[in-house]
């Protein structure tokens, strides 16, 4: 991600807000190489990040195995790297303090098995599951994510029982759709009230290759339809990953340094929007590094999510950026200090 380093001389927006980076990945693919050390190097770049959760990549799964058990190889890499952090040698932050692994639910109950061996694997660390459900007719965005998910994935039987096994067992499930697709995961919501679902990337306003003016229309289609969803209370949302190219803002082609100010004034009426519909105790602030690396640095992004909230009251902005985060993926961390 070429552009993750810039932005590392702005000056920190409110250094010491403790962070809980809601929304990260680690991986080592082909042309992306984002692993411990390079997270460290962000984390420790100036914010006052306190603590992450690890997402899904389909990153080190096992190579052999049963199918539907090869998963469980990413909950061991990660819990791996969480138990590096947690011996304070590779700084204060917590990494991976929580852990999202994918599993498939479409295979129905037969997912239950690898559920458990998800938490048998995830050091008290698993918190729930992620299967990105991303439909588009268009190739194109599917060249800025790992897989190809098949279309109306929500909506099957095979998903729907596979979905019921995670109240059975306490976990939770990171919805990642495109805006058309916000109605279907309301019925999801609807049917499974006793799961919390958290709406990755503010339910992504797909707007990519198209002009102003259309960009204005998915906004209102996508505002509405997220108001909708709100009126479930099991789903919260994670606000960021405004830097992937699905959102139609360009920063992605820009070959100069995008700068904090600039990423504030686009992103904020959709960050806006978001806490507003969800309120401060519903959402919390994630990087999506590195794939946010698309359009900016990681210092610039924090500077820039800060930026856009810095009329909040404190105790909204604590909620924002760690203590919503905390309370959903069980994150144990005292905030005595905080306010």
């Amino acid at each position: 991600m070429h552009k993750r380093h810039d932005g590392r001389n702005e000056p920190i927006v409110d250094p010491e807000l403790p962070i809980i980076d809601a929304h990260h990945h680690l991986m080592d693919k082909k042309g992306v190489r984002y692993l411990l050390g390079d997270i460290v190097d962000d984390v420790s770049a100036g914010h006052n990040i306190i603590a992450t959760v690890y997402v899904e990549s389909h990153s080190m799964m096992r190579a052999d195995g049963p199918e539907l058990i090869r998963p469980v190889g990413e909950t061991e890499f990660a819990n791996g790297i969480a138990a590096m952090s947690a011996s304070g040698g590779y700084g204060p932050c917590r990494i991976n303090s929580a852990i999202v692994a994918f599993a498939d639910l479409s295979a129905g109950s037969q997912v239950a098995e690898t559920l458990d061996a998800h938490i048998a694997a995830g050091g008290n660390r698993f918190r729930g599951i992620r299967q990105v459900a991303i439909w588009h007719p268009s190739p194109d965005p599917y060249r800025f994510i790992m897989t190809r998910p098949v279309k109306d994935l929500m909506t099957g039987v095979g998903f729907r029982a596979g979905f019921s096994q995670l109240a059975k067992r306490g976990l939770s499930f990171d919805a990642a759709v495109f805006h058309p697709q916000l109605g279907e995961l309301a019925g999801l919501a609807d049917e499974f009230p006793d799961t919390p679902i958290v709406l990755n990337h503010l339910g992504f306003a797909m707007a990519m290759g198209t002009v102003e003016r259309a960009r204005k229309e998915v906004f209102k289609i996508w505002r509405s339809s997220l108001r909708e969803l709100a009126r479930r209370p099991n789903v919260m949302v994670k606000v960021g990953g405004l830097g992937m190219p699905f959102w139609g803002f360009g920063f992605e082609e820009r070959k100069d340094p995008v700068g904090f100010e600039e990423l504030a004034e686009t992103w904020a009426p959709y960050v806006e929007t978001g806490i507003e519909i969800f309120g401060a105790d519903r959402c919390m602030m994630q990087s999506n590094f590195p794939a946010d690396g698309h359009s900016c640095g990681y210092v610039p992004l924090w500077n820039a999510l800060k930026t856009i909230v810095k009329s909040y009251s404190p105790e909204d902005k604590a909620k924002l950026f760690s203590r919503t985060a905390s309370r959903v993926y069980n994150i144990p961390i005292d905030f005595a200090a905080d306010l």
